[in-house]
């Protein structure tokens, strides 16, 4: 009886997070593609400021994820990948795209409206629109062009199973992508932590000085609340990676779940509704 019970194949892990990772999905389908819908409608009038650029930039990010996000909640319902090897690898490869894009995005807008405080706006006015449209377009290039190929040649190269999806552990034993992992994952702690730092200050200068208009200070607010993002749903996933790299056949499972809390970031565009939101769409029905 007892050797019979030892030969027994293992229960799939996966499945005992595959409620959480369900609920957790579906939270940032339903709530982003809200938040996102109005933060759409209402900058239909904003102005072409760098900072909008981005923050379209950065809506646009997060559809392009949602789109994908319906296809894990049906693995995570279903328990198994009927859909092919090449959109499941598509699919998992999206949520990391989506984590580095935003990042970017956060930087640059953290970034400008730090040095629209530290130094003179005009000095900040040269890095015109039509330069931020050029870099916008050249990121996307990459990103819709470039990252597909490395995608399609290089990631996801082994799975740990036909009819399972998002395990690609084994991709990540390789000597590039370890020392990439390395490399990204404190780069991205160190300078989360030090923008939402010197965030901090702006608002702690801002409110001993009062030298800054009420609109200066909500606009640096909700810098810090993106800063606060980037901490909150960035850091505790690249922390746990570094010591993920150095056990991933028992951590894949641990692994997604902290993964999809970085998809929170979705619902980083709530931060911009409020009573502004409830005036815009007040007076649009008025018309």
């Amino acid at each position: 009886m007892m050797n019979t019970s030892t030969k027994l194949p293992p229960p799939d892990e996966t499945q005992e997070y595959h409620t959480t990772l369900l609920v957790i999905y579906s939270v940032v389908l339903l709530c982003g593609t809200v938040s996102l819908s109005l933060m759409m409608y209402i900058m239909k009038s904003s102005t072409g400021s760098t900072t909008s650029i981005a923050i379209n930039n950065l809506i646009f990010a997060h559809f392009i994820f949602l789109f994908t996000v319906p296809f894990r909640i049906y693995y995570y319902s279903a328990n198994r990948w009927t859909l092919g090897f090449g959109l499941c690898k598509i699919v998992s490869a999206m949520i990391h795209i989506h984590m580095h894009m935003s990042f970017i995005l956060y930087v640059i807008i953290l970034v400008t409206r730090l040095l629209t405080f530290y130094h003179n706006t005009t000095q900040v006015a040269s890095f015109r629109r039509i330069h931020a449209l050029i870099g916008s377009a050249l990121v996307w290039i990459i990103v819709l062009v470039i990252v597909p190929c490395v995608i399609y040649f290089l990631y996801g190269k082994q799975s740990d199973s036909t009819d399972k999806c998002f395990r690609f552990g084994k991709s990540t034993q390789s000597t590039v992508s370890r020392v990439f992992n390395y490399i990204m994952s404190p780069l991205i702690i160190v300078v989360a932590l030090v923008l939402t730092a010197l965030q901090v200050n702006v608002l702690w200068i801002l409110r001993r000085t009062h030298r800054q208009g009420q609109q200066e200070f909500g606009a640096q607010l909700k810098s810090l609340f993106f800063a606060l993002i980037m901490v909150a749903c960035f850091i505790p996933y690249h922390i746990f990676r570094l010591y993920y790299l150095k056990n991933v056949k028992e951590l894949q499972s641990i692994n997604e779940v902290f993964l999809s809390l970085t998809t929170f970031n979705c619902l980083d565009m709530l931060t911009f509704l409020g009573r502004r939101t409830c005036n815009i769409c007040l007076s649009g029905r008025a018309n």
